[in-house]
């Protein structure tokens, strides 16, 4: 008895040991964030689940001149930083006329000054820009938006439509708007 009791000692004090060579990393500038449609259900009393989430990371403005500069023109953005966003839909969604079936998705965009591409990809979890077009699913162009006053960091919300939501994307002074039927 005495020597499993010297050994768990041991063991405790071996794991506190480690446990303080551990070295965490630094807050990322662009720290990831979490969009649900509704909104809030995570954060809901009752059994209400989602029907969309986005998981993307949020850079910042920082003074810089986002699109046509930053994110350039007629090129593919991966809408975020660090790893390319996630979608998912809880249940099938219509998109443009095309049916997507329930499930994991990327998201990636062409930004252009009137318009841009949204691109629903069938591969995920990539970091950066590793981006396969073979594996587009969907491409759709929705119409720029201006907003009156900046967004510092990039954000991904939703609003209710009458037969699903509209994905709202926006940063700096631009917003764009992909409906989405959730059947």
């Amino acid at each position: 008895m005495k020597k499993i009791m010297l050994f768990a000692l041991f063991a405790i004090f071996a794991g506190n040991t480690m446990a303080q060579d551990v070295k965490f990393p630094v807050i990322d500038s662009s720290p990831a964030d979490i969009a649900y449609f509704p909104l809030n259900v995570a954060k809901a009393k009752d059994d209400s689940k989602p029907l969309i989430k986005v998981i993307y990371s949020r850079p910042s403005k920082k003074g810089r001149e986002i699109f046509g500069v930053l994110e350039q023109f007629g090129k593919v953005w991966r809408v975020g930083a660090n790893e390319s966003t996630e979608i998912k839909f809880y249940k099938p969604v219509v998109i443009a006329g095309k049916k997507i079936k329930a499930g994991s998705y990327s998201l990636f965009a062409i930004p252009n000054k009137d318009n841009w591409t949204l691109i629903i990809n069938k591969q995920t979890d990539k970091w950066g820009l590793t981006y396969n077009q073979e594996k587009d699913l969907l491409r759709t162009d929705v119409p720029t938006k201006a907003l009156t006053s900046t967004v510092e960091s990039l954000c991904i919300t939703f609003t209710q439509q009458d037969k699903g939501a509209n994905l709202i994307i926006a940063w700096d002074k631009t917003f764009v708007e992909l409906p989405i039927e959730i059947k």
